[in-house]
């Protein structure tokens, strides 16, 4: 068996304990080990919103965590681009996706180019898309009800 080459990627804003468990699995079923950080741009298309935090300071949080060996900015359309790109053997992702149409997809996908893809579980007790309301909620202005 020849070297396992590693990509795992995600938006990876207000980075936290889900984030860090992906790249830790990751990097134990590898031997090197790409993040992919998704681009603002490509955020902003398929999730509707810009990121809290701006794409470079998210590539140099990511970059920092001990498991990751390389860490690039994801800005081609598909994973499938991104593999042209990068020429990675190993596909990590959520077990979120795992025997949705998407996640079906995707194994098909990488499959035709002999890239395998390992599901981990997903964090559920907390995500960005949380703690993104959290803190709308926590800016919010206070509603004040107006006196008789």
């Amino acid at each position: 068996m020849g070297i396992r080459i590693g990509y795992a990627a995600g938006a990876f804003d207000l980075f936290h304990v889900g984030h860090l468990n992906l790249l830790r699995h990751a990097k134990s079923e590898c031997d090197f080990l790409i993040a992919g950080v998704v681009s603002d741009e490509l955020l902003e298309k398929n999730k509707g919103k810009r990121p809290v935090i701006p794409l470079i300071e998210r590539l140099e949080i990511v970059q920092s965590v001990q498991f990751v060996d390389r860490a690039v900015a994801e800005t081609a359309p598909t994973k499938l681009d991104m593999w042209k790109q990068l020429g990675f053997n190993v596909f990590f992702k959520g077990d979120d996706w795992k025997g949705t149409s998407q996640g079906l997809a995707l194994e098909e996908t990488f499959a035709r180019v002999g890239v395998e893809v390992v599901y981990f579980p997903y964090t559920v007790h907390t995500s960005s898309t949380f703690l993104r309301r959290t803190l709308e909620l926590l800016n919010a202005p206070v509603a004040r009800e107006s006196a008789p």
